[in-house]
């Protein structure tokens, strides 16, 4: 078959005929009448490596990483005279430093998403969808940065995001912000399992409902043991793996053996320049299976080498809403700058973004451009699935590639998990447990708690994967429709430590009206756009652009008319509260802006939202 595909390509050099000469014919088959079409896809029900491979990858993982954890906490316990309490386990004893948090912030940002969703846009809109994915979520943590600083000022004893809210605005607006973290958390979750799964299932064929319960409960062990400190270091070593196995694959691209067809940066170019220019006929059989081919529609002059591209700055306007509610509503982000020494804190969530953006943009520049270049038979469904990276993994480096990406998204995963994990577990444990169930819980009913909770999650990690797999959803739908259903927390959030007017009811007006209306502009666009509504006409770029913007947009405006209002100025909620690890609120003179001494704060710290108030040195 390849023979043939050869031979037609070489006769017709001009025209190239029905048979596309393309520089992969290994993926050209012999169909009827000496016609050449390509594989249907590139996965189909082969598979690159043995079920054990995925188990042991999955299973094996997990033990290690629970054992290297545990002996280094051991050891820190042992030496370091560090006692594992309800405190310690859910805010790392409030005193890591600028390079861990910086290792921390890289590692939790770098979900299964980051390595196969950011090549899936690479595939779809060429050089832009790269650029767009990196720096349209490197904006949300370089600005979280800020806030981090204003914990430490304002709220230096706290240890979630809701405590906070409860003390500025009351325990009815924190319930509802309390949904929205807990929706925040089971999204990222969903794209982990998502992504992890798929990736798992076409590179070895283990179940993919196997895969979604194994990958989570690999990370519970070491994260139920250690909590935030143990999340911390083996973020560390995962963020290593993952940069380790990264330089491999760019290396190989760009500066590897040319036998592949690649190997340099001009390879790359040309081939990337000549696909775009394949005629509709050429392309007939390949847009009948939904694989790339031909022109880009609505990029300048159909080109993959172009920045003005439509559907890639549509795609980075809805990445940036959507991950400014993965990264405000995330209690995983909070608590890290809870953990946090009050110098690194900035400067920690600053470091952590610049070198995140390494990852995103090498890699699908790398990989995602590679597989359009080389004209795999990928179809559009496993690139939704997030199978860009493991297509070209296989094609250039056979099995050990299959290997490497299935390691690099598994420290993906597990890096992530762990912290969302830790996450829940401090949401149910502060602000649900000593809230309102055993309000005068002792730091050892806290701890157990924590632990129940980072087994819960985990579990219901596993049973969530069931439910996507049975719903149909991709890793590509999730992360375009993030932002629609917790886009509309951001503001309110954002300006809890920034503005002093800001007040409870526009907060939750605004964070109710902006979903909702989200959702009616999603829904109505997509009927209105395409004549119906189902996961298909949802998933396109203009229903989901349009669901984001007004989500975040809509929340912003609504909270802060109602603030503007009605401004927080009344002398019964005044603007300097006590912030105390039991979360009691003491008044104080709204008029009152000389610092407190820091001798009578000995178990509270002045959280204040008062513009004259100064923050204490």
């Amino acid at each position: 078959a390849v023979a043939t595909c050869l031979a037609r390509s070489s006769l017709n050099s001009r025209i190239m005929a029905t048979c596309y000469d393309s520089p992969t014919p290994e993926y050209d088959i012999d169909a009827t009448a000496g016609v050449c079409t390509r594989d249907e896809s590139f996965f189909g029900d082969t598979y690159v490596l043995p079920q054990a491979a995925g188990y042991g990858i999955v299973i094996g993982f997990g033990v290690f990483f629970s054992l290297v954890t545990g002996l280094i906490l051991k050891a820190n316990q042992r030496y370091g005279g560090v006692n594992v309490s309800s405190e310690y386990f859910n805010t790392a004893g409030r005193n890591v430093k600028t390079g861990l948090t910086a290792s921390v912030i890289v590692s939790q940002w770098t979900w299964a998403a980051t390595l196969l969703q950011s090549s899936n846009v690479a595939y779809q809109y060429g050089v832009s969808g790269p650029f767009w994915y990196a720096s349209g979520a490197t904006i949300q943590v370089l600005l979280f940065g800020m806030l981090a600083i204003q914990v430490k000022r304002y709220a230096p004893n706290a240890h979630t995001i809701v405590e906070i809210i409860d003390a500025r605005w009351g325990a009815n607006v924190a319930k509802v912000f309390t949904v929205f973290c807990f929706m925040a958390n089971v999204i990222v979750s969903s794209m982990l399992v998502l992504g992890g799964a798929a990736t798992v299932n076409a590179l070895t064929g283990m179940s993919t409902t196997v895969a979604g319960f194994l990958i989570p409960i690999g990370v519970i062990a070491y994260t139920m043991t250690g909590g935030l400190k143990a999340t911390f270091l083996a973020g560390y070593i995962h963020t290593a793996i993952i940069f380790s196995i990264l330089i491999i694959f760019i290396f190989i691209v760009y500066a590897g053996d040319e036998s592949k067809g690649i190997g340099s940066a001009d390879n790359v170019y040309n081939l990337l320049n000549r696909l775009s220019t394949a005629t509709a006929t050429e392309c007939t059989g390949r847009l009948a299976n939904k694989q790339n081919c031909g022109y880009v529609a609505k990029n300048e002059a159909g080109s993959y080498l172009t920045m003005l591209s439509e559907g890639g700055m549509i795609f980075g306007i809805i990445n940036i809403v959507g991950n400014f509610g993965t990264v405000f509503v995330d209690q995983s982000y909070w608590q890290s700058a809870i953990a946090a020494k009050p110098s690194s804190s900035t400067k920690g969530y600053l470091l952590g973004g610049l070198v995140w953006f390494t990852i995103p943009f090498a890699l699908a520049t790398a990989m995602g451009l590679a597989t359009v270049a080389l004209d795999l038979p990928v179809t559009s469904a496993e690139a939704g699935a997030g199978l860009v990276p493991p297509a070209i993994a296989a094609h250039l480096m056979g099995k050990g590639g299959a290997v490497a990406i299935t390691i690099m998204l598994f420290m993906a995963i597990v890096s992530t998990g762990s912290a969302e994990q830790i996450a829940v577990s401090s949401l149910i444990s502060y602000d649900i447990y000593r809230k309102y169930i055993n309000t005068n819980a002792t730091g050892e009913d806290i701890l157990r708690v924590s632990r129940y909770g980072v087994v819960f999650f985990g579990v219901f990690m596993g049973f969530l994967s069931l439910i996507l797999d049975e719903i149909g959803l991709s890793l590509g739908f999730v992360y375009l429709m993030m932002g629609i259903f917790i886009g509309s927390a951001v503001m309110p959030i954002s300006f809890v430590l920034t503005w002093d007017k800001a007040n409870a009811t526009g907060a939750v007006c605004g964070a109710i009206t902006g979903l909702i209306l989200g959702l009616v502009t999603w829904i109505a666009t997509a009927s209105g756009l395409e004549g119906k509504v189902n996961i298909d006409t949802l998933g396109m770029n203009y229903p989901m652009l349009a669901g984001n913007v007004v989500a975040i947009c809509s929340s912003g405006l609504v909270h802060a008319a109602m603030s503007f209002m009605a401004p927080r100025t009344s002398t019964s909620a005044p603007s300097t509260l006590a912030f105390s690890s039991s979360m009691t609120l003491s008044p104080r003179s709204r008029t009152t802006t000389t610092p407190t001494p820091r001798s009578s704060r000995s178990t509270s710290s002045g959280f204040r939202s008062g513009a004259g108030a100064s923050p204490s040195s």
